[in-house]
């Protein structure tokens, strides 16, 4: 369990996804190109390849992300941002 104050140190922001690629050599992982709205977009390396048979209906959607985490290395790739995102006991996966 965490204390409200830990939550409240976390920033969240809506980005609009404007590309995605899948990672090379991976079975899960997509390279997200995500707008904030800030000078330059961000890289997000995301685990959710595996809930899309076509992860470019992801093109173009806005939702939730946690934006002020350290950035971290995935397969050489900087990922700058963490996606929200649900995953249900029916099998349905919405971000």
């Amino acid at each position: 369990m965490i204390e409200i104050d830990d939550f409240a140190k976390v920033e969240m922001k809506i980005g609009k996804i404007l590309n995605v690629e899948r990672v090379p050599n991976t079975d899960k992982l997509l390279q997200l190109t995500v707008d904030f709205g800030e000078e330059h977009p961000r890289t997000v390396v995301s685990g959710i390849a595996l809930y899309f048979e076509d992860e470019q209906v992801l093109v173009g959607v806005s939702c939730p992300f946690v934006t002020n985490l350290e950035p971290r290395t995935i397969r050489g790739l900087t990922s700058e941002a963490m996606i929200l995102a649900v995953h249900t006991d029916d099998g349905s996966f919405s971000v």
